[in-house]
């Protein structure tokens, strides 16, 4: 059977504790999305961006129930075509895309824009599930049975780099890596492709612009152009550490209020929440993505097939690298890299690439049951 019918005899299959997780993520974020936009100013008292967030949660549901009812099993078979599409969009980017704060990142369809990186996210980890269910091992993967998983890998990583997006082209790498090496690697291939990584970093390091070179180097010294390439991760910390221990109360946090945090909406909606919640907010939004992370990773261990435990496996990567390198880089211990927070930040792109992803847990978990009868 290729598909799941989404009806009254499979809701017991549905994952309700799941969508509890996210959707208490999502309810913090658009708040923190309000208070972000919000002004003291009358002529701009409220924001558009929070309206368009519960737009964009609504649409990302649609999405989820839509991953939920199509057998993974069925999207594993056409990730080669689903990863094919994803590259296609990625080229058209870079010859009809439109390009915003100096980067070349969306297509415009009908006037509602889009990132075909976010979708990119989800066809590498499809398409690495379907190369090694077909590949299977016994023995732990040699680096020339890697190659061809590279070189998949590789092509779109160029691709967002070429825009120029920093955050997204490392994130496809680290959740790729972290599936090679979750799936099996001969040590001695890991520590050649480890070598072959740091040697090529010089090369990466010439295609990076000029500012992305900034933030890097700002990174070890952030004062050292407190008024230019450090101003983001400075007002982030000073945002952050002035929340204290309970924070200062909701629409209440200065650097927020007084517009001093940039991007605060996206990158930074993190420091938002902490300046106003304080430590004790802060920590429970961490308990929740951890409930998310580890809920996500006990149904890729009861998973009933090797691509269904790649894919939830692969989705536990997608959220717990964007959850640990957003809150590294607004607390200063990580270089800034514009990578969102998932369900918190503002995004339409991002946000239906989460919900999807969701779904596919969902869709994984539920064949566990339906694989008995």
């Amino acid at each position: 059977m290729l598909f799941l019918k989404f009806d009254r005899s499979n809701l017991h299959n549905f994952d309700w504790t799941l969508l509890a997780i996210v959707l208490s993520i999502c309810a913090i974020g658009i708040l923190n999305i309000y208070s972000a936009g919000y002004s003291y100013d009358a002529l701009e008292r409220q924001s558009p961006f929070y309206i368009k967030q519960i737009q964009w949660i609504l649409l990302g549901l649609i999405a989820m129930i839509i991953t939920f009812s199509i057998d993974y099993r069925f999207l594993a078979k056409g990730a080669y075509v689903i990863y094919c599409i994803a590259i296609a969009l990625l080229m058209l980017v870079h010859i009809f895309g439109y390009t915003m704060h100096g980067s070349q990142r969306w297509l415009s369809i009908g006037g509602l824009a889009f990132q075909p990186s976010e979708v990119m996210k989800l066809s590498i980890i499809l398409v690495l599930a379907r190369y090694f269910e077909d590949h299977k091992s016994n023995q732990p993967y040699k680096l020339r049975e890697l190659i061809v998983p590279a070189l998949i890998i590789m092509l779109p990583f160029l691709l967002i780099l070429k825009q120029p997006d920093l955050g997204t082209a490392l994130i496809i790498v680290l959740i790729s890596a972290s599936i090679i090496f979750f799936i099996g690697v001969n040590w001695k291939s890991f520590l050649i492709a480890s070598s072959g990584t740091l040697l090529s970093a010089p090369i990466v390091w010439h295609f990076l612009k000029d500012y992305q070179k900034d933030r890097l180097i700002i990174f070890f010294n952030p004062e050292r152009d407190p008024l230019g390439a450090g101003y983001h991760i400075i007002q982030s910390m000073i945002a952050v550490g002035s929340g204290g221990l309970w924070g200062k109360g909701f629409l209440n946090g200065t650097q927020t209020q007084l517009k001093f945090l940039p991007e605060q909406q996206t990158d930074f909606v993190f420091s938002v929440f902490a300046e106003e919640w304080g430590f004790i907010g802060g920590f429970v939004l961490i308990i929740l993505f951890m409930s998310l992370v580890f809920w996500s990773l006990k149904i890729a261990l009861h998973a009933r097939d090797l691509s269904g435990t790649v894919i939830a496996l692969g989705i536990v990567c997608l959220f717990s690298w964007q959850v640990f390198i957003n809150i590294g880089m607004v607390l200063g211990v990580l270089p800034v890299v514009g990578i969102p927070l998932p369900f918190l930040s503002y995004g339409g792109s991002a946000m239906l690439s989460f919900m999807a992803a969701i779904g596919l847990l969902m869709n994984i978990n539920a064949h566990r049951f339906i694989l008995h009868r």
